[in-house]
């Protein structure tokens, strides 16, 4: 057995976007198709809008916050809630007390086969 470390003690900062109080610990990329990663958010921390290169699943495992997509909308999400973006899609996330959130990105990712609408 071997064991990793993902926290935010080994996250780089995020700053691309006009990002804030933004780290990713990079997790897994497989055959350079899928890329999996952990997006943790200080208080008062956002990813900033931008498009999304390939569809992409932000799943939130920690803390509370919002995601906007397209429309600029914001939506409240916590733990057990995810959002997903397609490739292209403007989206944005952010938070006021800090957030952590696993990030799945695959050019045919679609987590609707699986996972119940919220």
């Amino acid at each position: 057995m071997k064991v990793f470390a993902f926290g935010r003690d080994v996250a780089k900062a995020l700053s691309a976007h006009d990002s804030r109080q933004a780290a990713v610990s990079r997790v897994a990329r497989i055959e350079g198709r899928v890329q999996i990663g952990v997006i943790h958010l200080g208080p008062g921390g956002t990813v900033g809008r931008h498009p999304a290169v390939v569809n992409q699943l932000f799943m939130v495992v920690a803390g509370e916050g919002w995601v906007a997509g397209a429309d600029g909308q914001r939506v409240a999400v916590g733990p057990g809630r995810a959002a997903f973006w397609e490739a292209g899609e403007d989206h944005a996330s952010g938070t006021d007390s800090g957030l952590i959130a696993v990030v799945v990105e695959a050019k045919d990712l679609d987590p609707g086969v699986f996972m119940a609408p919220a």
